[in-house]
Parts: structure tokens; C-alpha cells; sequence
């Protein structure tokens, strides 16, 4: 019997993960928009919270595309974050940030606060250049 991955585990009626076959192009949409946004997060010439919206995208897509490539469908933005660790294995120190960025990012898309700070943006930045590292070498 075959071993069940922590990822399928995931999967299932009110789960948050559903099986869906890779498909090269979305995978290759994905991976282009994440570095674009990525690389525009760098310049520091745009404000603050420009970088740290096109950091926060950018981490959104490459980790949709690590768990794409690996065949599941997510039903929330939070759980690309965390299956990190499942699918490019990478740690908390990089899920983590990832995980408060998304709650900044929550607060200023439904409550109107966006509370950041340069070492904020920065830290997304650096951890997002990890999942970009990481999903080159898978």
C-alpha cells in the first residue's frame, strides 16, 4: 500500500488541498509573475507598501507553483504557505514570515490597516528569493 503524503492528507470534503494534475503552462504563468514581482519588490525607488504588496504576490505565486507542480489545488491563499515545508522543504523560518506576511496582507485587504515596516519587507523579500532558490532546484 502506497504511503500517504502529508499532502494528501490534506485533501478531502472541508480539507483545504485538492488533487488536480500539474499543467505546464499555469506552472510557467506562475513562476514568470512570482519573479517578475519579485524582482520590482527590489527596487526601492516604490513606497513601501507598492514593494511590500509585490513581495507578498510574488511569494503567493511561486509557493502556488511549487504546490501545483506537485499536483494539488489550494481552496485558500494560507495553505501555500504552509505546505512549503511539504513541497520545496523548506522550514519554518521561511513559512513563518510568509505566514505574518499573509496577515498583514489580510488586515489591510479587509480592515484597511496595513501595518509594515522596512524589516518586514525586507524579511518577505529575503524569504520569498528562498522559495524562488528552492523551486529552481525541484
Amino acid at each position: 500500500m502506497k504511503p500517504t503524503s502529508q499532502l494528501e492528507k490534506l485533501c478531502g470534503p472541508g480539507k483545504p488541498l485538492s488533487p488536480e494534475p500539474p499543467d505546464a503552462n499555469e506552472y510557467a504563468g506562475l513562476l514568470k509573475s512570482g519573479m517578475a514581482r519579485l524582482t520590482d519588490a527590489s527596487n526601492s525607488t516604490l513606497s513601501l507598501e507598492s514593494r511590500f504588496d509585490l513581495a507578498y504576490n510574488a511569494a503567493h505565486a511561486l509557493s502556488l507553483a511549487a504546490l501545483r507542480k506537485h499536483g494539488y489545488r489550494s481552496s485558500n491563499r494560507y495553505i501555500v504557505f504552509q505546505a512549503l515545508q511539504h513541497t520545496l522543504d523548506l522550514g519554518p523560518e521561511i513559512w513563518r514570515v510568509l505566514a505574518k506576511s499573509h496577515e498583514v496582507r489580510n488586515m489591510s485587504e479587509y480592515e484597511g490597516l496595513l501595518n509594515i515596516s522596512e524589516g518586514l519587507v525586507n524579511a518577505l523579500i529575503e524569504a520569498t528569493h528562498k522559495v524562488a532558490i528552492a523551486l529552481e532546484r525541484k
